[in-house]
């Protein structure tokens, strides 16, 4: 059976949790866009996924930093801040979602945010009537230990990540088929997830995680242009050298990772889950190697005080 790094355990709760759309809320089953809207028609749009635990959100300002860089990028700082949603009025709006549905902790949330309805099928900005479309969808979720203990199989696919002059990776937007197709071809081949290698023949990162590899009690992972701006990669990157592990930010090859002692992703909703084969060859000795439990324990150590800090 095809696992994933989001893969969580069942939650009756979710059935009837509330979404949030532009200052408004819905039952789950009653929630929808207009099939105008710009993310629907063309991609064009920007989101983040965000945890709540015990009731505070971890690293809510990187996240908003990124979101804002997005917007910024895709010029829509202007019409987020008219419509009310500048960082007080995500911040805001985030916050009222998780009161509105009783959540506390252990849950995900994904903000989305797109360009607003247009007139007419177009990917011009100025067909564009009224302002941005902004959803909120909150739900229980666990990550699933057994993924997380067990890991998960990988497989190269030959969809490459793209230079930032075709699309910046470190933008996180709507536009995700070169990723789903890379995915698609990764299950058919018996894999969970796909490795993604850079224009250049570099590892990059997975379709949705960013990839990271143990050889010699040392730590690497990719970098530069083609990579996803990931936090819970920067944060791993982070408590291992506060820890005095080296960590190492640069570009490896596909020889390297079939050699190395251990491998592991990271993303916001799985945290650290250890990858036991790619392309057939099994890592290490295919079980969860002491680098990345060690790493999590400091990554989780990490959580609990910032949000203890909040």
């Amino acid at each position: 059976m095809t696992r994933s790094t989001h893969q969580a355990l069942a939650d009756e709760r979710n059935a009837t949790v509330e979404i949030y759309i532009n200052g408004e809320f819905f039952p789950r089953n009653e929630a929808k866009v207009s099939v105008f809207d710009s993310g629907f028609l063309v991609g064009d749009g920007i989101w983040e996924g965000i945890r709540l635990h015990h009731g505070e959100f971890a690293f809510l300002d990187r996240h908003l930093d990124r979101l804002f860089a997005g917007a910024a990028a895709t010029d829509m700082t202007q019409t987020l801040a008219e419509a009310g949603y500048d960082r007080a009025g995500v911040t805001a709006a985030l916050r009222e979602t998780v009161e509105r549905n009783n959540m506390d902790d252990d849950v995900h949330v994904r903000l989305m945010i797109t360009r607003g309805d247009k007139k007419t099928p177009s990917q011009h900005p100025s067909n564009t009537i009224g302002g941005p479309n902004v959803v909120i969808i909150a739900e229980h979720k666990v990550a699933d230990p057994d993924v997380r203990d067990r890991g998960i199989s990988l497989f190269t696919a030959t969809v490459r990540r793209p230079p930032p002059d075709t699309l910046d990776q470190k933008l996180n937007c709507h536009s995700k088929l070169h990723e789903v197709i890379a995915l698609i071809q990764a299950t058919h081949a018996g894999a969970d997830e796909a490795l993604m290698l850079d224009p250049t023949g570099a590892v990059a990162t997975c379709n949705a995680t960013n990839f990271f590899i143990v050889r010699d009690g040392e730590v690497y992972t990719a970098t530069g242009m083609y990579n996803l701006n990931g936090i819970t990669s920067a944060l791993v990157v982070e408590v291992a050298r506060a820890a005095g592990i080296a960590a190492h930010q640069q570009p490896f090859s596909l020889t390297e990772v079939y050699a190395a002692d251990e491998a592991f992703v990271t993303g916001t909703f799985g945290g650290l889950t250890p990858v036991h084969t790619i392309d057939g060859r099994m890592i290490g000795d295919g079980s969860q190697g002491p680098m990345t439990i060690r790493l999590r324990e400091l990554y989780e150590a990490r959580v609990a005080a910032e949000v203890a800090g909040a």
